[in-house]
């Protein structure tokens, strides 16, 4: 099978993450994959384009940014060229490119989204159009699938199909850290209020006042820039310049899962956080909201879920977390593997129909 997977930008962010490893399992089991965007890549993005290139998965990226026509020449340009059997469109955004084209090649409108983007009247008003040119709508979680009914109606193909992670990249090591190596907490994420990284500096400092050496680190892309000013301020502002680091995007996340001591998350909002499973998967003491999305790993040792805009209740946590092992957890039917598998079966069906 041909099977191309098109996302809005390549860059270290979920859906791009999971489009990457589907990208390269689909072409180790067999298939002719290709991986295209309709905005060039981040800079960031490079070493995972390298990796794709490196197993023969093709990528075509714009090399500029483009209007709508030029974004739908584009992609007509890279479907004309590689002739897929089926398209996996990551995102909104992205589907709704897809969708528009005049083309008879099965696309499957992929909902990654940590929020509702129906509530949005075009968007909800252009999908609504738009649906029946989908042959089949994923969602991640549950809760997409109900903002899919729920503002859109429904579909004859709408399924659930959680991410999952490629725990042969997260392998659990239990040995300890460098004898004088410094705590560190992290927390991987987008710069954006849904990420609650200010909330995390706030209870960073309860911390920092309790441990000496511990250090916060952060990194992540940066999608409101003035979001990621108003942490760097917090950070001057408490007088933690010495404790606390604020970067962009980082391509190894299993180096920095395996460097940290604790993985913080307190989103407001996910829709199935390809992050959050890799540090289930690393073994690394998590610390994270009681969102929905996050309750499936409640029960698994060393995650503590608790109010995490309770700075008090936050704090406290990142305190015990720190002082708890690595340990190895089950992610049965949450592995790249899994999830894979899924996709295949769903592609199978729609190309079985054209």
């Amino acid at each position: 099978m041909r099977i191309l997977h098109l996302v809005l930008e390549p860059r270290l962010s979920g859906a791009e993450v999971l489009a990457k490893d589907l990208a390269i399992h689909q072409q180790r089991e067999g298939s002719v994959v290709g991986v295209t965007a309709l905005l060039p890549e981040r800079p960031d993005f490079a070493p995972f384009s390298r990796e794709l290139a490196n197993h023969g998965v093709a990528c075509v990226f714009p090399s500029r940014r483009s209007s709508l026509p030029g974004k739908l020449i584009h992609l007509a340009g890279v479907m004309r060229r590689f002739r897929p059997d089926v398209v996996f469109a990551h995102a909104t955004i992205p589907a709704f490119y897809a969708r528009a084209l005049p083309t008879k090649v099965p696309v499957i409108y992929v909902m990654h989204s940590a929020v509702n983007d129906f509530e949005r009247a075009l968007f909800r008003n252009v999908e609504r159009v738009l649906s029946s040119r989908a042959r089949a709508v994923i969602g991640v979680s549950p809760a997409n699938l109900r903002d899919y009914t729920d503002c859109v109606g429904t579909h004859p193909l709408l399924t659930l199909i959680p991410n999952g992670v490629d725990t042969s990249r997260f392998a659990f090591d239990g040995r300890p850290r460098a004898d004088g190596a410094r705590p560190q907490i992290v927390q991987i994420g987008r710069y954006t209020s849904v990420k609650n990284q200010l909330q995390t500096v706030h209870a960073f400092r309860e911390v920092a006042a309790q441990v000496k050496d511990v250090r916060l680190q952060l990194y992540g892309v940066v999608e409101d820039p003035a979001y990621l000013a108003a942490i760097e301020d917090l950070v001057k502002k408490l007088g933690l310049e010495d404790r606390v680091r604020v970067d962009g995007p980082h391509s190894d996340v299993s180096g920095v899962l395996a460097a940290s001591n604790v993985f913080a998350m307190p989103s407001r909002s996910e829709g199935h956080s390809v992050a959050f499973l890799e540090a289930l998967a690393s073994g690394i003491p998590v610390v994270a909201s009681t969102i929905t999305p996050f309750q499936f790993a409640k029960t698994l040792p060393c995650v503590q879920l608790v109010d995490t805009d309770d700075t008090a209740a936050y704090a406290a946590a990142l305190l015990g977390a720190l002082g708890q092992p690595k340990v190895a957890r089950s992610l049965a039917g949450l592995t790249l593997q899994d999830t894979a598998q899924r996709y295949l079966a769903i592609a199978r069906k729609v190309v079985a129909k054209v």
